[in-house]
């Protein structure tokens, strides 16, 4: 693309703009502990730009100067992943030609942020823990343990203290990644962002495009304001990178903007809310008819039914039916292939 600078980060995580309520109020929470070295929990849905407050942590703490790593856990397989955070030396498996440093070592002296932390598997965690606890590493393959000074930052879009009660995430690193936390509000909860969010990623595609300006509309900033953003700060940016390949005349107008309509089929319900006392009562009379069949392993029954028919309702989507059940998409996978729903190698 003409123009274009080095593109190392998305333009969303680099999209600072905090002017809602609430997100200067989380701006000022961010300025508060991010001097310290504690180590910080972000949650948020996908797309409420996690990264980006990761970042922002970063450039206000003392380790602005050193490396900054970004690293998604549920990107990488099981086998891989502990290779990837820890390293390997030559010949710990086969195909490790040569020796090379873990995330942990890349980020010696920055901050290392790991997204997508409920997806890390149990055995994992255990290792985890003890690198936060020692403050050293030791790759695969190795004895001695490499000594590292990294201020890390975990980011989930699942509710991590649910997934320690169901014994899918442990609650002794639970605690030690909670030192500090912040809960990202969504794009729909503070309105006041949408359209100096949309302002800043015009600008930024109009550059890396090589346009003249453009603008949008008022018709544009109404229906902008009037969507509910199921996917966030992430969807806003494609829709306006979209908005920019199409528009004529240099105006972005209504009609140049395609909303998702993702949340005309959402229920209405937040993830907070409580079902109803009807729904509840139903729920209850049917387990009640179950108690009394004194079906054997009762709690292997329904917990495999409800995994089953989540996975059949989100038309046997692992990512979404792991969102809908709040469980980490490795512990789904492991439930799918012990329930015989999928296949091991697939």
């Amino acid at each position: 693309m003409p123009n274009s600078r080095a593109m190392s980060t998305s333009i969303r995580a680099t999209a600072q703009v905090f002017e809602d309520p609430k997100s200067i109020a989380l701006l000022n929470r961010i300025k508060q502990i991010a001097p310290s070295d504690a180590n910080v929990l972000i949650i948020g849905e996908t797309g409420t730009g996690k990264e980006l407050i990761a970042r922002h942590v970063h450039a206000l703490s003392y380790r602005k100067s050193k490396p900054f790593v970004a690293v998604n856990c549920g990107a990488f397989s099981e086998t891989l992943v502990e290779s990837e955070l820890f390293g390997h030396e030559k010949g710990a498996f086969t195909g490790a030609v040569t020796a090379k440093a873990g995330w942990f070592e890349e980020a010696n002296g920055g901050t290392l942020f790991l997204d997508e932390i409920g997806d890390l598997p149990l055995s994992l965690q255990v290792k985890l823990l003890r690198v936060l606890q020692e403050r050293e590493v030791v790759r695969l393959g190795a004895r001695k343990p490499t000594p590292i000074d990294v201020r890390l930052i975990a980011a989930t879009n699942v509710r991590l203290e649910e997934a320690v009660l169901a014994g899918n995430f442990r609650e002794d690193l639970f605690y030690r990644l909670r030192v500090a936390h912040l809960e990202l509000p969504t794009l729909r909860n503070r309105p006041g962002d949408i359209l100096p969010l949309a302002d800043y990623f015009v600008g930024e595609y109009t550059r890396r495009l090589g346009y003249a300006t453009i603008c949008l509309d008022d018709s544009a900033k109404q229906k902008l304001l009037q969507h509910s953003w199921p996917g966030n700060i992430r969807e806003l940016e494609n829709v306006i990178h979209h908005s920019l390949l199409i528009c004529r005349n240099n105006v972005v107008r209504s009609e140049d903007l395609h909303l998702s309509s993702i949340s005309l089929h959402r229920p209405k319900a937040t993830l907070q809310a409580l079902p109803s006392e009807a729904d509840t009562d139903s729920l209850e009379a049917s387990l009640q008819q179950l108690f009394e069949t004194g079906k054997a392993q009762l709690y292997d029954y329904v917990e495999d039914t409800l995994v089953r028919a989540a996975y059949q309702h989100c038309h046997h989507n692992q990512v979404q039916t792991a969102k809908l059940l709040g469980l980490s998409r490795n512990v789904l996978r492991a439930k799918l292939i012990k329930m015989g729903a999928i296949n091991a190698l697939k």
